[in-house]
């Protein structure tokens, strides 16, 4: 009850979550009727999903389907996850066209394209309900895979002071740290806070236009204040909401001790 109350606290109640592990299929089967024919259902039939499709998600996927017949499952093969596999694809690339072949236009537009499957993806995930737990863990992957190797190869070819990328590797590495904190209480790792999003970004925008600002076309002095618009902005919003994120991973940990693992 204390870890509860404290986390409905700081973190607010969460509504039941669709991603249950296989361990619920039981509890899958009792609420979607798996008695004897001619037993007693439920009165509450809200889009009720038959017994035979709830038995055969568990039993693919280890998730559990919802009254809404959606599902959190275990799908690799979806549009999303094909489209961050592009994109995951696509950062070697960028680096040979940066680094080796310094072809700035076709890093540009490598790097448009990235941030465009990257709204995407998350879009059809949810207009397509393709959502999956591949999809979850990959597309923050290659979002951080792209931010730190396109502020590395920036460095490199002295289009960004060094100091900057320090900054804002350095956030993310400490936020990685306090994920222990969690689990070693068995709780989830806190919600994603909007602004962090936005900061994201906000820095996903001011690499491209920084790189137009280096090419030789009409735009190229826009592209150069924009994007160091963007970057500042993107900067200070980034280091922001990674103190916020730090200071509710240290109020755990002062308010609630770990859970102890007892040997068998």
């Amino acid at each position: 009850m204390r870890q509860n109350s404290f986390h409905n606290r700081v973190y607010g109640a969460r509504q039941p979550s669709a991603w249950t592990n296989s361990a619920s299929c039981s509890t899958a089967k009792r609420r979607f009727g798996s008695g004897p024919p001619g037993s007693r259902r439920p009165r509450t039939r809200k889009k009720a999903v038959p017994l035979w499709r709830a038995m055969s998600w568990c039993g693919k996927t280890g998730a559990v389907p919802t009254e809404s017949g959606s599902v959190f499952a275990d799908r690799i093969l979806t549009v999303p996850n094909v489209l961050s596999v592009l994109r995951l694809l696509g950062v070697p690339l960028f680096l040979w066209l940066l680094l080796v072949e310094h072809a700035d236009g076709w890093a540009f537009t490598l790097l448009v394209l990235s941030g465009v499957t990257d709204f995407l993806d998350g879009k059809l995930a949810r207009l397509l309900d393709q959502s999956s737990r591949l999809g979850a863990l990959l597309d923050p992957f290659v979002d951080r895979l792209y931010l730190v190797t396109t502020l590395a190869a920036f460095v490199i070819r002295g289009l960004l002071p060094w100091w900057v990328a320090v900054i804002l590797v350095g956030r993310d590495a400490v936020l990685t740290l306090t994920l222990s904190i969690y689990r070693r209480r068995e709780l989830s790792p806190p919600e994603v806070i909007y602004l962090g999003k936005a900061a994201t970004f906000a820095l996903m925008s001011a690499l491209p236009w920084l790189l137009a600002g280096q090419m030789d076309w009409a735009a190229a002095g826009f592209g150069r204040a924009f994007g160091g618009a963007l970057l500042v902005w993107g900067t200070a919003v980034y280091v922001w909401t990674g103190a916020l994120y730090l200071w509710k991973a240290l109020a755990v940990a002062r308010a609630i001790p770990p859970v102890p693992h007892h040997t068998r």
